[in-house]
């Protein structure tokens, strides 16, 4: 290697060009990035500041600023080697930097050339939403999107329907803006911890057509509810719904969540089948859970799982996509390296 490439191997390490010189990404122009978002198999990254970020970006958008030292660590705890990985900065400068980088650690890289300034300039949709989305296509072709918001709270749209999983305003110093939202069509809770349940975030979110599905006991603190236990399974217009156990099972653990009080969620939407499991151990009920697209499994000790509880669930429930959630402190990155040889898609979301 010339002393050339050596600089510019140099340089890449502190985020100041591509990879050890070499074009090893692909790039595109806005009609080509736009159709790349748009496909269920590509994960859309934006390596600005997080300042730049929230004035405006593309839906879905992970962002993760190129310039920090850290930035292949952070990249290799959310990103995994079998999807693209779509690129973009301001200018696309940035962006090509940080596209060579993706691809000299596996990464299959396309970055968008001109960046968001010809985005825009294209009159392309950008948003301030910073909540982060993930879209997935089901088995009738519609689209079904779910933002990360807070701890145990999940916003799915799908078909024109808005579906809220445990919202909650307010968690820690994080504030949820519902009233800034749809009102929801349904409303699922799986429990009465105030992380999962508040009777504020359900006023604010009901509206004349709302269902709220939810266990006896919030039902009862509610004065009203659609009340499933476990076992049962209900349809409600073209959603099916089936309620299964989440309960702790260590010693020590059982007062957190007793057996047969909370509920986990099945829905099964157009064929897309999504398991919300709620605060819950490594029961072995979930040896019965099957075909699962979408997972969503909480993972903080001592309340929920461990990160091995959480592996050992996983390989019993076999989702096509795994998304820890309720994950507090506890480091979950590693997971995704445990469940790597089942093929899983482990997806780390702002959860917290």
């Amino acid at each position: 290697m010339n002393m050339k490439n050596i600089f510019a191997c140099l340089l890449a390490t502190f985020g100041l060009t591509t990879a050890c010189g070499q074009a090893n990404y692909e790039d595109t122009d806005v009609k080509g990035f736009a159709e790349l978002v748009n496909d269920p198999n590509v994960v859309v990254l934006d390596v600005r500041t997080a300042d730049e970020f929230k004035e405006g970006h593309l839906e879905g958008a992970l962002n993760i600023d190129q310039a920090q030292r850290d930035f292949i660590e952070k990249a290799k705890g959310v990103l995994t080697t079998d999807k693209t990985i779509a690129v973009y900065c301001r200018s696309g400068r940035r962006s090509a930097n940080a596209a060579g980088r993706l691809a000299a650690e596996g990464y299959k890289a396309v970055n968008l050339k001109g960046g968001i300034i010809a985005w825009k300039e294209a009159k392309m949709p950008v948003t301030t939403d910073t909540y982060e989305v993930d879209v997935f296509k089901t088995k009738g072709g519609k689209t079904l999107k779910f933002h990360a918001l807070v701890h145990a709270s999940i916003r799915m749209e799908y078909d024109g329907k808005e579906i809220e999983i445990d919202p909650v305003t307010q968690l820690g110093d994080k504030t949820i803006a519902y009233s800034t939202m749809p009102k929801a069509d349904y409303i699922f809770v799986t429990h009465e911890h105030r992380d999962h349940f508040d009777k504020e975030a359900i006023e604010v979110l009901t509206g004349e057509k709302t269902q709220l599905i939810t266990n006896k006991r919030c039902a009862e603190m509610l004065g009203y509810g659609e009340i499933m236990v476990n076992g049962q399974e209900s349809i409600f217009d073209d959603i099916k719904v089936e309620a299964v156990p989440a309960y702790n099972i260590s010693e020590g653990r059982t007062q957190f969540h007793p057996k047969g009080r909370d509920n986990g969620y099945i829905l099964t939407i157009d064929g897309l089948r999504i398991y919300i499991a709620g605060d819950t151990e490594d029961i072995p009920e979930m040896q019965d859970i099957k075909d699962i697209d979408i997972a969503f499994m909480p993972c903080n000790q001592p309340y929920t799982m461990t990160t091995v509880q959480l592996v050992k669930a996983a390989k019993m429930v076999k989702p096509k996509v795994l998304f820890p959630y309720h994950y507090g402190q506890t480091d979950v990155k590693g997971i995704s390296s445990e469940l790597k040889d089942l093929g899983i898609d482990v997806r780390i979301r702002h959860y917290e």
